[in-house]
């Protein structure tokens, strides 16, 4: 520990409170597995099996990372609100994702990779937001480089799902299950 600051794995934790350092563990664990599960449901095929199943996981680890990063932030809500924000955003776009394709509302298929794909980036935002300046080869980056890589890489890539993957380019697949 350095002053109110706590140090863990190399990387400043702003507090010396067990409760807080807890719930940034918490927190670092939940948000590991929505990377893992975001890439696995991502990289899957769109079929029953392996793509819902870890798209679910993703939606609840994600739930889980924006109430702790909610928690976070209240404590330290002048540093910290853009990463509310940032947080807030990407639950909603994951839970407009998962209720566009649970309702099966018009263009159901669209809205669902747009809205876990737009999910996943903000996510990968906040993380490198806050620990970019911490990472290796990252923290030699000018810091706007943390808020635009994410979705420099991954809006093309949503993009290029939306135009050329095969569910997205035949309306017959908007209502049929998989």
């Amino acid at each position: 520990m350095t002053g109110d600051t706590t140090v863990v794995l190399g990387i400043a934790v702003p507090s010396i409170s067990p409760a807080f350092v807890a719930v940034v563990g918490f927190h670092v664990l939940v948000g590991l597995a929505c990377v893992v599960t975001g890439i696995i449901a991502m990289l899957s095929q769109k079929r029953r099996g392996r793509h819902p199943t870890f798209g679910t996981i993703y939606y609840w680890c994600l739930a889980a990372v924006a109430a702790s990063a909610t928690a976070l932030s209240v404590v330290r809500l002048a540093d910290d609100y853009h990463l509310f924000i940032l947080g807030v955003l990407s639950f909603t776009a994951a839970f407009l994702g998962r209720t566009a394709l649970r309702r099966r509302w018009r263009g159901w298929i669209k809205l669902h990779v747009s809205g876990m794909g737009l999910s996943y980036i903000l996510l990968l935002t906040a993380f490198y937001v806050d620990n970019g300046k911490s990472l290796p080869l990252w923290k030699e980056l000018p810091p706007i480089v943390y808020w635009l890589l994410p979705g420099t890489v991954g809006i093309p890539l949503i993009v290029r799902a939306l135009l050329f993957h095969p569910l997205t380019r035949h309306s017959k697949w908007e209502s049929s299950e998989f």
